[in-house]
């Protein structure tokens, strides 16, 4: 895979991990987290693919488990060797989502799939990644690979922001094609989107057995001054209901990113 540069212009510019510390970015990093301590377990070794500045595995070397990350974008890598404390079992490898070829097979308990499978954009590419995710995993080891979802986009940048029919002309950035509102998109849009169903058709190729469907933020971005100015005994609530409401399949189609956690 080519590395794309409207992606390394994008975490190059953006605070990824400041996103993720936000109280309504910390809805997301909070219900992954959750799902995450489900199935670990001590003396756990975990592989981040796509680990950013790495919230996810800062967070987990700190519990005391052993982490090595692969990150594409080399300013991410900066941010996250500058967090790394001197008592963390952890290491950072420039790489991508499609070649783990300087990783074992079967090495690890837990494979973190969190933010490559936004940036593919045809299924083979997504299969490879699924497939590498899946060899560096030991069997009866769990996977969780997040999504950004079709539905929550077309609501915000489509209707909410006025942009709906202009997304439904032809052009080369993202848009969407009727009947059935399908949305699509290019390395220049940066996101890719998809819907349940796109996730169960890739995952038919793959040996796994999926565990839960998660939404990992539902609401939160659709209002999130709300959330921000929530006090501390209101956002406890809010988190509550959330995890409550979080895979109830009427549900988990509003988020703006989903968590798909399976079994290999």
């Amino acid at each position: 895979m080519e590395t794309n540069q409207y992606l390394l212009d994008h975490y190059g510019n953006n605070d990824e991990d400041g996103r993720l510390g936000s109280r309504n970015g910390s809805v997301e990093f909070l219900t992954t987290m959750r799902y995450i301590e489900r199935y670990i377990k001590s003396g756990d070794r975990i592989i981040e693919i796509g680990a950013g500045t790495g919230r996810y595995s800062h967070a987990l070397a700190r519990m005391g488990y052993t982490v090595d990350a692969v990150e594409l974008v080399p300013s991410n890598i900066e941010i996250f060797r500058r967090n790394t404390k001197s008592d963390e079992k952890i290491s950072i490898t420039l790489g991508n989502a499609l070649d783990l070829s300087e990783f074992s097979n079967e090495a690890y308990d837990i494979t973190l799939l969190l933010g490559p499978m936004y940036h593919l954009y045809n299924n083979k590419d997504k299969n490879r990644a699924i497939s590498e995710a899946l060899r560096v995993t030991k069997p009866g080891g769990v996977v969780f690979a997040a999504y950004c979802v079709t539905d929550a986009s077309l609501l915000q940048y489509g209707f909410i922001s006025g942009n709906i029919y202009s997304l439904m002309e032809p052009n080369d950035f993202f848009g969407v094609t009727m009947p059935g509102y399908k949305a699509y998109s290019t390395p220049k849009s940066l996101f890719e989107i998809v819907r349940k169903e796109d996730i169960d058709e890739l995952m038919t190729a793959h040996p796994t057995t999926r565990l839960h469907y998660v939404a990992t933020d539902l609401f939160t971005n659709h209002m999130r001054a709300t959330v921000d100015a929530m006090d501390d005994k209101t956002f406890a609530l809010y988190l509550d209901y959330h995890f409550f409401l979080c895979e109830r399949a009427d549900m988990v189609g509003l988020s703006h990113h989903v968590l798909d956690v399976f079994r290999k």
